[in-house]
C-alpha cells in the first residue's frame, strides 16, 4: 500500500481555508470614515484594533514591549564573570588543598603565591597562567575558565557556538583559527571590492558548519555576523565600567596564546567598517537577578534589537508601510506562533480589502473607498433602517408600487396583500399539492404576482453639515441616513433622480463617496437658502418627476447666499436671511414640492421657523431622535411614493 504524509501547506495561502469575512471590517471602516476619518487612517485604525476575536496590532505591540521589559527585569549581564570568579576559587580551594599536607618549602612558597594573587579575577587569571598546578582538579578548573571564556566569546559573535562546542580540543582550536583566518580575509577582500563568489563558496563548503544561518552570498553573511557583533558591543556598554575591564583583560587569555582574541578583535573591526548603519553605540539597563553568559547576554541585545524592529513595523507609521513587511519569522520567535498567526491574518484583511476592491488610490495617491465599498455600507445602513422601522412597529409595505405594473415576478400571498393572484402559479401549486387525487385550493398554494410603480420622483436630500451636527453626536446617523437612502433609491427605485446637498456656510451638491468621506469642519453659519436653490435646480432638470425634498438640519438659517457667491453669515438670523430661505420655500412649493424637515435638537427658534416651512410648502416636520433618523427619513420618502 501506498503511505501518505500529511502537514502543515506551506506553498502560500492554504486553499482550504474559509474565504476572509470582511462585513465586520467594511462595517468598522464605514464607521470611521463616516465619522470623519480619511481611509487611510480608518484602515490604519482598523488593523491597529483589529477585529472581535482577532487581535489587532495594538495588542502584538503590548505583547512586545511586555517581552522586552521581561528581559531587562529578569536578567543582569555578570554570569561569565560570576562562573569564571566560581572556576577560580574552585582551583584555589583544591591547590591549597594539595599543598596543606607537604611539609616542605616548596609547598609553603606555592601557598604564598596563591595568598599573593591579585584582587582582580582577570588579573589573578593571568598570573596563574605559568603556575605548575600541583592538583589536577585545580588543573582541570583553570583550564574550564580557558576554554569557557573562548566558547564565550564566539558564541557572544557565531550562534550556537557555545552548544557546538562542548569539548574543546586542540584540533577544535585549530579549526576556529583557520576559520577566523579565512573569515577576515574574505571580509578585508569584499571591503576592497575584490572579492568574487567563488571566494565565498569556497569559504562555506570548507566552514559552512559555523554558520547555521546558511547565508546564500557574502552580504547575507556580512548582515548576520553584524547583527550578533553589534549585540554583543551593545552588551558591554552596558556594563559597568570595571566589568568591561575585567573581561577585556580576560579576552585576551581566551584558548591560551592562540591568538583567537585578536582575530575576533580584528573582525569586529572589519564588521563595523562593513555595516557602519548597525547600532554600535546603544545600551541596555538589566536589573533582574539570573545571570547571563557572554553569548546569552548577546542574544538577549540582539532579541532587543529584534522586538524594537517589530515594533517599528507593527507601528506601520513609516511612508508606503504594509503589513507585509512584518517579519513573521522574528514575530514566532519573540511571541510565538499565536502571534504568527494574528498578524497574518491581518495581513490577509488588508490584502483582500484592496483584492476584493474595496479599496483603491486616488489620483492623488490617497486611500479611498470604491463604489462596491459604498454599496455595502449602504446595504448595511439601509438593513439597519429596515430594522428600526420593525423596532418600532410599523408594518412592512409589501408592494412595490402603487400604479400596479407587473414586474413578472410573485411571491406567496400573506394577509392583508392587495396585489391581483397569479393565476398559472396558484394552480400548479394545488397540483403539485394534491398529486394525482382531487384538486382543490388552499390558501398555501395562493401567489400574488408583484408590482412596481413606475412614477419617477426628483429627490433631493439636503443635509446640514455645520459644526454642531460634529459637536452634539449627529454627524455619523446623518451620513448613515444618507447612505441608506441612496442604497434603497440606487437598488430599488432606479428610476427617481436623487441628488445629495451638504449645506454650511455654503452648500454643495456631493456624490455618496464624497458625503461618505466628508470631516467635519469647525465653521459658523447654516446656509439652508443655498441648500434649497440647488435643490430648486435639481428638480428642474427632471420636469418629469415628481419632486421630493428632504431636509435634515439642527439649527435655523444663519447664511445666505449674495447675488456675487459670497455666503454672509449673522446670529441671531438677519431678516433678509430669512425672507430669502422663505422665498426659496416657496420657489419649491410653487413646482409641487412638499418639503419635509426633519428637526433634530429642541431649538424653539428652529422648531418656529421649521414649522412655518412646512405650512408654506404644504410639508411636514418631522423630529426623530439621532438613532431614529434614517428610519424617518426613508419611511418619509416611501410615504411620498406611496402617495403619488
Amino acid at each position: 500500500m501506498t503511505g501518505y504524509r500529511y502537514g502543515r501547506y506551506v506553498d502560500g495561502p492554504d486553499p482550504l481555508a474559509p474565504p476572509t469575512d470582511l462585513r465586520a471590517a467594511m462595517d468598522e471602516l464605514g464607521r470611521e470614515v463616516m465619522e470623519g476619518a480619511s481611509p487611510e487612517s480608518a484602515l490604519r485604525e482598523l488593523l491597529r484594533r483589529g477585529l472581535p476575536g482577532r487581535r489587532g496590532l495594538d495588542d502584538l505591540t503590548s505583547r512586545l514591549w511586555q517581552r522586552r521589559a521581561a528581559i531587562q527585569r529578569r536578567h543582569r549581564l555578570d554570569g561569565t564573570l560570576q562562573e569564571i570568579r566560581r572556576l577560580l576559587e574552585r582551583a584555589l580551594e583544591a591547590e591549597r588543598a594539595a599543598l596543606f599536607p607537604d611539609p616542605d618549602d616548596e609547598a609553603r612558597f606555592r601557598e604564598a603565591q596563591l595568598d599573593a594573587l591579585p584582587q582582580g579575577t582577570a588579573a589573578a587569571v593571568r598570573e596563574l597562567a605559568e603556575y605548575d598546578w600541583r592538583s589536577p582538579r585545580a588543573r582541570e578548573a583553570y583550564e574550564q575558565i580557558r576554554n569557557m571564556l573562548g566558547k564565550e566569546l564566539l558564541d557572544q559573535r557565531f550562534q550556537g557556538m557555545k552548544q557546538a562546542m562542548e569539548n574543546v580540543s586542540p584540533q577544535d582550536v585549530e579549526r576556529i583559527k583557520a576559520m577566523l583566518d579565512d573569515l577576515n580575509g574574505l571580509l578585508a577582500a569584499h571591503a576592497r571590492g575584490q572579492d568574487t563568489p567563488e571566494q565565498f563558496q569556497d569559504f562555506m563548503r570548507e566552514h559552512g558548519e559555523f554558520f547555521p544561518e546558511n547565508p546564500r552570498d557574502v552580504e547575507e553573511l556580512i548582515d548576520a555576523l553584524a547583527a550578533r557583533s553589534a549585540a554583543a558591543q551593545r552588551m558591554m556598554n552596558s556594563m559597568t565600567e570595571q566589568q568591561r575591564q575585567e573581561l577585556s583583560a580576560l579576552s585576551q587569555q581566551a584558548f591560551g596564546n592562540s591568538g583567537i582574541g585578536q582575530q575576533l578583535s580584528t573582525l569586529d573591526s572589519l564588521l563595523q567598517g562593513l555595516r557602519p548603519g548597525e547600532d554600535w553605540t546603544g545600551s541596555a539597563r538589566f536589573r533582574g537577578n539570573q545571570p547571563l553568559g557572554l553569548g546569552e547576554g548577546a542574544q538577549a541585545m540582539a532579541d532587543l534589537a529584534e522586538l524594537d524592529a517589530l515594533a517599528e513595523q507593527l507601528a506601520q507609521s513609516y511612508p508606503g508601510a504594509r503589513l507585509e513587511d512584518i517579519d513573521l519569522e522574528a514575530l514566532v520567535r519573540q511571541l510565538g506562533d499565536e502571534a504568527g498567526v494574528d498578524a497574518r491574518r491581518l495581513a490577509e484583511l488588508e490584502r483582500e480589502l484592496r483584492r476584493q476592491n474595496l479599496l483603491e488610490r486616488a489620483p492623488d495617491g490617497t486611500l479611498r473607498l470604491t463604489p462596491k465599498a459604498l454599496r455595502r455600507l449602504g446595504e448595511t445602513a439601509l438593513r439597519g433602517v429596515i430594522d428600526s422601522v420593525r423596532a418600532q412597529g410599523r408594518r412592512d409595505n409589501t408592494r412595490a408600487g402603487a400604479a400596479g405594473e407587473l414586474i413578472g415576478s410573485t411571491r406567496p400571498w400573506r394577509f392583508g396583500d392587495t396585489e391581483p393572484w397569479n393565476v398559472p402559479r396558484t394552480v400548479t401549486n394545488a397540483v403539485l399539492r394534491g398529486g394525482t387525487g382531487e384538486i382543490g385550493l388552499d390558501v398555501v398554494d395562493v401567489e400574488v404576482s408583484e408590482t412596481e410603480q413606475r412614477s419617477r420622483a426628483a429627490v433631493a436630500l439636503c443635509v446640514d453639515t455645520s459644526w454642531s451636527m460634529v459637536q452634539d453626536g449627529r454627524w455619523v446617523p446623518m451620513k448613515r441616513t444618507a447612505l441608506a437612502l441612496h442604497h434603497l433609491v440606487r437598488t430599488r427605485f432606479r428610476t427617481d433622480a436623487l441628488q445629495l446637498i451638504t449645506f454650511g456656510r455654503h452648500a454643495e451638491a456631493v456624490d455618496i463617496g464624497q458625503l461618505t468621506a466628508l470631516e467635519g469642519v469647525w465653521e459658523q453659519g447654516t446656509n439652508l437658502h443655498h441648500a434649497l436653490l440647488l435643490a430648486s435646480r435639481h428638480v428642474r432638470r427632471h420636469p418629469d418627476a415628481q419632486p421630493v425634498v428632504l431636509v435634515v438640519t439642527d439649527g435655523e438659517p444663519t447664511a445666505h447666499l449674495e447675488a456675487d457667491g459670497e455666503a454672509e453669515f449673522s446670529y441671531p438670523p438677519r431678516p433678509e436671511t430669512l425672507a430669502k430661505t422663505v422665498a426659496e420655500v416657496d420657489g419649491l412649493a410653487r413646482l409641487g414640492a412638499a418639503i419635509t424637515v426633519f428637526r433634530l435638537g429642541d431649538d424653539p427658534r428652529l422648531a418656529r421657523f421649521v414649522d412655518m416651512v412646512a405650512r408654506r410648502s404644504g410639508g411636514r416636520v418631522v423630529a426623530p431622535d439621532e438613532d431614529g433618523l434614517g428610519a424617518a427619513v426613508v419611511s418619509d420618502y416611501l410615504r411620498s411614493r406611496r402617495r403619488r
